[in-house]
């Protein structure tokens, strides 16, 4: 009986109901699926190079594991540059007067022995671009600079592909934004309708009688046809 009364009190007042869903779900629905903001999470690169000190090598048996070593050790120091303040200083040097937003740049590394990768991300798809050749630029020229174990020489460094820009995703609170707005909506909607129903005097069936200790007579049914 609860969930009937229920039920009717809802399509009563189905209306009230809708006026908090629509102002929530509107908005929610027309921003997913809006070009600008979905491209609001920026853009993405990464750069998977790989780094030796440059040695004239004589020739001699064996497996070089020497040599591997060294080139390991020197793409975990370049992963600890690339983190660093000065990488990014560098960069800003190579571009010069370019009018770049630094200020959006993320920039994170990491390594799997002797492969290094860095991990670049921007508002903008075309800055990102430019960005990512000047650390290639700075990995390949400047590490000298940094590192005086290299004998100022520069190390040697291959990219094993060339970063390609693609569309970070949104964070999950963006895409689920819509959902959540509406659930919300419909919430407020039901408390509305709830607190309508409790301020409004009228009858509206034979139960609500029943409730308020009052004796029915009679009832006249409703007109068919």
């Amino acid at each position: 009986m609860e969930l009937a009364r229920l039920l009717r009190i809802l399509l009563r007042r189905w209306w009230i109901m809708a006026i908090p869903i629509v102002l929530s779900a509107v908005p929610a629905i027309i921003g997913h699926f809006d070009g600008a903001v979905a491209a609001a999470a920026g853009f993405s690169a990464q750069i998977r190079y790989s780094a030796a000190q440059e040695l004239n090598l004589p020739q001699r048996d064996g497996d070089y594991q020497d040599v591997w070593l060294a080139s390991e050790l020197t793409v975990n120091a370049f992963t600890d540059w690339v983190r660093s303040a000065s990488f990014r200083a560098e960069m800003m040097a190579e571009l010069g007067d370019s009018n770049i937003d630094f200020g959006s740049l993320g920039i994170a590394a990491d390594n799997a022995r002797s492969i290094g990768i860095i991990y670049l991300s921007h508002a903008r798809g075309d800055a990102l671009q430019t960005i990512a050749q000047a650390a290639i630029s700075v990995l390949s020229r400047r590490s000298q600079t940094y590192f005086p174990q290299l004998g100022g020489e520069a190390a040697q460094v291959t990219i094993l592909e060339q970063p390609l820009i693609t569309a970070a995703p949104r964070p999950l609170t963006n895409r689920f934004a819509p959902v959540i707005q509406t659930a919300l909506g419909l919430f407020i909607g039901f408390i509305l309708a709830f607190f309508a129903e409790y301020l409004d005097p009228t009858i509206y069936d034979q139960e609500e009688i029943r409730r308020l200790g009052l004796p029915i007579v009679g009832s006249i049914p409703k007109r068919k046809g």
